[in-house]
């Protein structure tokens, strides 16, 4: 009985101690250092391989490895215009291991659309920082024969729902922009969803649609070799990697698209300490001149934006997606 009761008497001082010391039993947050020196980080990445998201985010991760001292690693999911993979991030344990990367506007397009029964929604995530604006394009093939933007307005008058356009998946920029060219110009695209960026050029490359809704990055590389040319900037202002394209509205045709704005998320539920450390190692990360450096090369400009100012910006694109999604239920 002495011994039991000894024992007794050493456990409630061992516990005793743990509380008085501020410490917790093993594989708490707080009792455990996030990120576990080796313990791998996962982004999941909605989009393919190869693409702009893809790039820009692979650019990012020796960055993110040296600030967190562990290694990350990118699986992709694509799939459903970007829900399957989203659907993946949510469903992940919010233990900080498993890094998210969504994409506005679609990942707001996808949950406010009824039809397309998303398990997720805003409060799904936990917001940690905004990554970069790709603003919007329209290109055609290097030989087309549609030289400015006027060509496919004219051409889509005289061929209604004849004159193929891309898009990189159902509500994605690149959609809404088709579809706010079409109400602008008063004109009827056939608009070909495929399932990211990288699809919808290879079918322009090909010859098989003749107009190409995209963004910046996603054919950079091309437009120098004369195998893609940029008819359009869909934003307000024109990008300094395409000096000499003139903005649609500059052109007579008031097509705001504001692009794909890209950040990481954390499942909802994520611990404030991970989403601290998580949140100031991307900060660092993205503001790196380093990152600056190869992210120019491929056309893009980083654009950092904390928790809060990524919020803001969610905001107001939810607020916009209504108007967007009546727009596709039209067309319906």
């Amino acid at each position: 009985m002495k011994s039991k009761h000894r024992l007794g008497v050493v456990l409630a001082e061992l516990i005793g101690g743990i509380v008085i010391f501020g410490l917790t039993l093993p594989g708490t947050v707080q009792g455990a250092t996030f990120p576990e020196k080796g313990r791998p980080i996962t982004v999941i990445m909605p989009s393919p391989a190869g693409g702009s998201s893809d790039t820009s985010t692979r650019l990012l991760l020796p960055l993110l490895e040296k600030e967190l001292g562990t290694p990350v690693q990118i699986i992709n999911k694509p799939g459903a215009g970007l829900q399957l993979g989203t659907t993946e991030i949510v469903r992940s344990r919010p233990d900080g291991y498993t890094l998210g990367y969504v994409v506005l506007p679609t990942v707001v397009t996808t949950y406010l659309d009824p039809n397309r029964q998303a398990i997720f929604s805003r409060k799904s995530f936990e917001l940690l920082a905004l990554l970069d604006n790709d603003p919007g394009i329209i290109a055609v093939k290097g030989n087309s024969p549609f030289k400015t933007l006027k060509d496919v307005i004219d051409a889509a008058k005289a061929n209604p729902g004849k004159i193929r356009t891309t898009t990189s998946g159902i509500m994605s920029d690149d959609h809404i922009a088709a579809m706010e060219t079409e109400r602008v110009a008063g004109v009827k695209f056939s608009i070909v969803h495929f399932d990211g960026a990288v699809p919808g050029r290879n079918a322009v490359l090909g010859g098989h649609v003749e107009v190409y809704y995209g963004n910046v990055a996603d054919v950079f590389a091309l437009t120098g070799a004369g195998e893609i040319r940029v008819l359009a900037l869909l934003g307000t202002k024109r990008s300094h990697f395409y000096p000499d394209v003139k903005t649609a509205e500059e052109q007579g045709y008031k097509v705001f698209s504001a692009g794909t704005f890209r950040g990481f998320v954390l499942p909802a539920g994520a611990p404030k300490e991970v989403q601290g450390v998580m949140g100031a190692a991307l900060k660092k990360a993205i503001n790196s001149n380093e990152y600056k450096t190869s992210m120019e090369k491929i056309g893009f400009v980083p654009l950092y934006m904390d928790a809060p100012a990524y919020g803001n910006l969610w905001t107001q694109f939810e607020i916009q997606a209504k108007k967007w999604l009546e727009w596709a239920r039209e067309k319906n």
